[in-house]
């Protein structure tokens, strides 16, 4: 593999509103639509070896109007579990946990449709993404969620999971991992789409 592209999906109705969103499905709003779209020119002249993407209708769709045609789906691409913290802000969970830092304190377990996660098990499955990237040749492209693709960051550092929280990503950005002097790096973070081309 030479270059590793991470695209994270666009805004939803949770994501501006700053709620946990892990395994609920929710559309793209218009602005993540339009964040979508808008990464289409920074792909079009490249090709891919592989695709992967969440499950996710979020993430699906920013694929699809990217202009991404052929891809995978990959359940380890899934957002963070978030359990009983699905779909709460941080601030009303501080209500009740004071001091809580998703990052350090985790989740509790929610319903049959939300079990929860711990970062643990966040990080086993960016290892399992990693490790089969590393297989393929040429460019891959990820289109995947904030907190999972910062997991997926820390790890591809050889960094420990909650190193994730060093890495902030918006919605509709694109991202690239990649080598330098054979070492794994980041060549680009949380970049724009009208910022230079790929």
């Amino acid at each position: 593999m030479d270059e590793l592209i991470l695209l994270r999906h666009g805004e939803t109705e949770w994501s501006r509103d700053g709620r946990h969103t892990g395994r609920t499905d929710l559309p793209l709003t218009p602005k993540g639509e339009e964040q979508a779209r808008a990464l289409a020119p920074a792909l079009k002249d490249k090709s891919f070896s592989l695709v992967l993407v969440s499950p996710a209708l979020r993430a699906r769709r920013t694929a699809e109007l990217a202009g991404i045609t052929e891809y995978e789906l990959d359940a380890n691409l899934w957002e963070w579990d978030y359990g009983g913290y699905e779909g709460i802000t941080t601030p009303d969970i501080r209500k009740r946990r004071p001091g809580w830092y998703l990052w350090r304190d985790g989740v509790i377990p929610g319903d049959a449709e939300h079990p929860g996660e711990s970062i643990e098990q966040v990080a086993e499955r960016a290892d399992k993404v990693i490790a089969r990237v590393l297989q393929a040749e040429g460019t891959v492209v990820l289109v995947s969620h904030g907190h999972f693709l910062r997991v997926l960051t820390a790890r591809w550092l050889g960094l420990p999971p909650q190193d994730g929280r060093c890495f902030k990503l918006d919605t509709g950005t694109i991202s690239v991992l990649g080598f330098e002097h054979e070492e794994h790096a980041v060549a680009r973070w949380n970049a724009p789409v009208s910022s230079s081309p790929l």
